[in-house]
């Protein structure tokens, strides 16, 4: 089969690799889409992945094609997600049912190999099959909301609340997407690429910019701000726009160099929350119902659709922060 591999960092290539088989438990997916993200950008810059070659893309949905003796969840056939988080269910974390703390985390596309193939393999008990409507050209756009759906876990929203989103990506988008549906009053979107922005704007944000300072909204801040860039100057300024009694969440993936200043005695005396949200946890198969729901437009979401050989060109332009969602489709 035909498969992307990052071979070293900044290098990536598309190869013939032998195609895979499903263990006793396992299923093999023809895959039909396979979306690019941030994580990806990160393995191919060497970290994440704690080994390199890696056939990435931890997106991704498709077509069960074989199955292993064991497995009785799906069959042949049936359209599937899949959740790519690999827990080892021994830890304290994992005992605690904090399985994205996992001790020893792993990832389909990041420590094994992943989506962006013709074929990939993952445990059944990873697979969430979709209803008959979805389809699983889309559907890559699973696992980037059930990370989303995490991130509106960790923030317990109140009815009411005004939320800043720092990015118009994907993620942002999603983030605002569920924003809307969560109660809040008003959603306010900052990107500095004014396409992203009309996204959100086509979205239903309140409004958008491409600095705080342009919207003009003074001291008061707002009660969540979110970071949806990973972006030090972004994240910086975030944590200056908490209004009292609010929440910071850092939901975008930074990297491990990146830092930022917090002030002490304002998160003190102003009581303010500063958390993150890592990853997919008890999301997956919510995730799955509220796409298959609608909450998404993935012609909205969709900007680029390319074919698995040209995976490298697919990486190129996303790090070049162009379109939204990119998928490539084998």
């Amino acid at each position: 089969m035909r498969a992307a591999i990052v071979e070293a960092p900044g290098k990536i290539s598309v190869s013939t690799v032998p195609d895979p088989s499903p263990g006793p438990r396992d299923v093999v997916v023809r895959v039909a889409s396979c979306g690019l993200c941030g994580t990806d950008l990160h393995i191919l810059q060497g970290e994440f992945a704690p080994t390199l070659p890696i056939v990435p893309g931890h997106e991704f949905a498709g077509e069960v094609v074989a199955a292993g003796a064991d497995v009785t969840e799906v069959s042949v056939g049936d359209k599937v997600a899949v959740d790519p988080s690999l827990h080892c269910h021994e830890c304290r974390y994992c005992r605690a049912g904090r399985g994205n703390l996992c001790d020893r985390w792993a990832a389909i596309g990041v420590s094994v190999a992943g989506g962006a193939a013709e074929y990939a393999v993952a445990p059944v008990a990873n697979c969430v099959r979709l209803p008959d409507h979805v389809d699983v050209a889309d559907a890559a756009l699973i696992e980037p909301l059930s990370c989303a759906v995490r991130g509106y876990d960790v923030l317990s929203g109140t009815l009411g609340a005004e939320v800043l989103i720092y990015g118009s990506g994907t993620m942002g988008l999603m983030m605002l997407e569920l924003a809307k549906r969560t109660g809040a009053a008003s959603v306010d979107v900052l990107d500095v690429n004014p396409d992203r922005l009309a996204t959100a704007g086509l979205l239903g944000c309140s409004r958008s910019a491409a600095a705080a300072e342009e919207l003009d909204r003074g001291p008061r801040g707002w009660d969540v701000v979110v970071d949806a860039t990973g972006n030090a100057a972004a994240i910086q300024d975030g944590l200056g726009r908490v209004a009292k009694g609010g929440t910071f969440l850092q939901f975008g993936v930074s990297d491990y160099a990146t830092t930022a200043v917090i002030e002490p005695y304002r998160i003190y005396n102003q009581e303010i929350t500063i958390t993150g949200s890592m990853a997919v946890l008890h999301s997956f198969e919510r995730a799955a119902a509220l796409f298959a729901a609608g909450v998404l437009d993935p012609a909205v979401f969709i900007s680029d659709r390319l074919p698995l050989e040209q995976y490298p060109e697919a990486m190129e332009r996303f790090q070049a922060g162009q379109g939204r969602k990119i998928v490539v489709e084998p």
